[in-house]
């Protein structure tokens, strides 16, 4: 008779690896990510806010803007779940149209700090003579304090840009444009450390090995492999880039009145906090929801593309 073959609990182990479904690298960094629990309830907290944002001022019947002083600082109740200003508008509708603008202005933000961060990084790592001078007006701009030079900027051309754009947009893109232009440091730093170290491994140097351009070089074999540190100082530069938004409608040179941002109605709520808290609640709740649920998310993205994680 034929005698069954025994299986060690090792060679069952190694079965068990060869026979796992291949993956590729992102199907590998998903499956870490969705298996820190604080990472995936800091996307779905950020999912319902940024949902709420978009679609809620559409889905919600008053639109913050209705004025009656019957309602004034008026509790929570069914009609307002929030409460009411002290011009009896909604909370609920102001906050999700504050959220949808406070959210614009840090993804936008944070686009342009990344996009000019890792373009000065790239080119002071991969290029050695530029290297020195890149770095050192990296260093001037690092020393610049931040926000007394936004509140400067956004005094000096305020008035100017919704002469000439419009009042909104002009402001929107003012403060988009003094944030962004004021955190790309740090990107850049990361960026320029990740080229200095993979611009020396052996793939690189096969790729000049066979006349690869430097273009090709950088955005083929360099960049994609730098790409991890980036979009974690992307998540955390987006909340960043709120605070700072909220800082500057708090102090009364963000948006204008009548365009509602979650600083703007915190700033509102100052005067008010001894009998009506929860005007300044809704506001400060949502910032401290969403900067930490986008920093959950970025400490998971941290460890997701960490190359040396076990899986």
């Amino acid at each position: 008779m034929a005698t069954a073959a025994k299986v060690s609990p090792a060679s069952a182990g190694r079965s068990a690896v060869v026979l796992r479904a291949q993956r590729s690298l992102w199907q590998d960094a998903w499956h870490t990510f969705s298996r820190d629990r604080l990472a995936v309830t800091g996307l779905v907290v950020l999912a319902v806010i940024t949902l709420g944002a978009l679609v809620g001022p559409y889905v919600w019947s008053d639109q913050g803007k209705e004025i009656d002083f019957g309602l004034s600082l008026s509790g929570p109740s069914l009609a307002h779940p929030f409460g009411n200003d002290d011009l009896g508008r909604d909370l609920l509708a102001r906050a999700m149209l504050g959220a949808r603008v406070s959210l614009a202005v840090g993804v936008s933000a944070v686009v342009l700090a990344i996009t000019l961060g890792t373009t000065i990084g790239a080119v002071a790592g991969y290029f050695g003579r530029l290297d020195n001078p890149l770095m050192r007006l990296t260093d001037l701009f690092l020393s610049l304090p931040v926000l007394p030079l936004l509140l400067v900027l956004v005094y000096l051309f305020k008035d100017t840009l919704q002469r000439t754009i419009g009042l909104e947009l002009g402001t929107f893109i003012m403060i988009v444009s003094v944030i962004g232009f004021l955190n790309w440091m740090p990107t850049a730093r990361l960026v320029r450390a990740s080229f200095l170290t993979l611009k020396q491994r052996e793939f690189v140097e096969a790729a000049r090995s066979v006349g690869a351009p430097h273009g090709r070089i950088i955005f083929r074999h360099i960049l994609p492999n730098s790409l991890s540190p980036v979009l974690v100082a992307a998540t955390i530069g987006i909340g960043g880039a709120i605070i700072t938004e909220s800082t500057l409608s708090f102090l009364g040179l963000g948006f204008p009145p009548d365009q509602p941002t979650l600083g703007r109605i915190l700033y509102e709520a100052v005067n008010y906090l001894d009998f009506a808290p929860h005007w300044a609640i809704v506001p400060g709740l949502a910032i401290f929801l969403i900067v930490l649920a986008i920093n959950f998310i970025g400490d998971g993205l941290r460890d997701a593309l960490d190359p040396r994680r076990k899986i």
